[in-house]
């Protein structure tokens, strides 16, 4: 007996394993499409795709407003920055263009 058509798929058991596998997915809604009689299984594939693609955009955009805030925390916890760092990095995510620490 075989396996692995589309790579284990069905062995993706979370976000982290099923992220990694988006052209598997798309191999996979494809074939369920063309048998003709699997459009539900097929239609939800495509669902699960077009979220984890929302989901990666959305998350990318929130990562880029947070790294500053986080590394600056990072910094600040390890002793490596001061906490007016990280109040000036807080300033920056919140958008206020000063990037001066609060009193």
């Amino acid at each position: 007996m075989s396996g692995g058509s589309f790579n284990y798929l069905c062995h993706a058991w979370d976000l982290s394993d099923i992220v990694t596998k988006q052209g598997d997915l798309q191999e996979m809604a494809e074939a369920l499409a063309a048998l003709g009689y699997a459009q539900d299984a097929a239609r939800e594939t495509e669902e699960l795709l077009v979220i984890l693609r929302q989901w990666e955009v959305r998350t990318s955009v929130r990562l880029d407003r947070l790294r500053g805030v986080w590394k600056a925390m990072e910094w600040w916890q390890s002793c490596d920055s001061s906490e007016d760092g990280f109040k000036k990095a807080l300033n920056e995510y919140r958008g206020d263009g000063k990037g001066q620490p609060d009193a």
